[in-house]
């Protein structure tokens, strides 16, 4: 979606060409979507048989670590980054003057995607269910693939931004 909206605008379109419009639905559609997500992925783990190794003190406490550092990562990300920065602000033309290299920016490159992942998988242990492991890779594979799109299409608006910036300027 982010990369058509770079190109076609079509949000920003249905939102009279405010492109802020367009990046705060988006932002409302992730959202949502994503809460729709985690109840899939905690109904599915409920309907799974559990395992004993995963049941044990020791386990909960990894549980129970892994869901906390995971949203802790996606939580400061956010704040870090921002509605527009966290929600594709920069597809609708919406840049940060600066990239974000503070934490967790200093930890990983993509907070958010890693956070969510150790969060799922969080999940899966404290639930006891071998199914949600499964489900944990599943999702780091997808995100891996997201970010194999994503990051070079930022890095490509960037450097352009950073090119016109140093452009000689027009004189009328």
């Amino acid at each position: 979606m982010g990369i058509s909206e770079y190109h076609n605008k079509i949000l920003t379109k249905l939102f009279g060409g405010n492109s802020r419009f367009g990046c705060y639905a988006l932002a409302v559609t992730i959202f949502l979507i994503g809460i729709f997500r985690d109840a899939l992925y905690e109904r599915a783990l409920r309907a799974q048989p559990s395992h004993p190794l995963l049941q044990t003190p020791s386990s909960n406490y990894i549980g129970y670590a892994l869901i906390a550092s995971g949203n802790l990562l996606v939580l400061t990300s956010m704040w870090a980054l921002g509605v527009t920065g966290t929600y594709l602000g920069d597809y609708f033309g919406i840049l940060m003057d600066h990239q974000v290299t503070t934490f967790p920016f200093n930890i990983t490159g993509a907070p958010m995607y890693y956070g969510s992942t150790m969060s799922f998988l969080g999940t899966a242990i404290l639930y006891g269910k071998p199914a949600g492991l499964l489900l944990t890779l599943e999702v780091l594979v997808l995100y891996l693939v997201a970010l194999s799109y994503e990051d070079p299409f930022t890095a490509k608006i960037y450097a352009k931004r950073d090119q016109e910036r140093r452009a000689p300027k027009k004189v009328s």
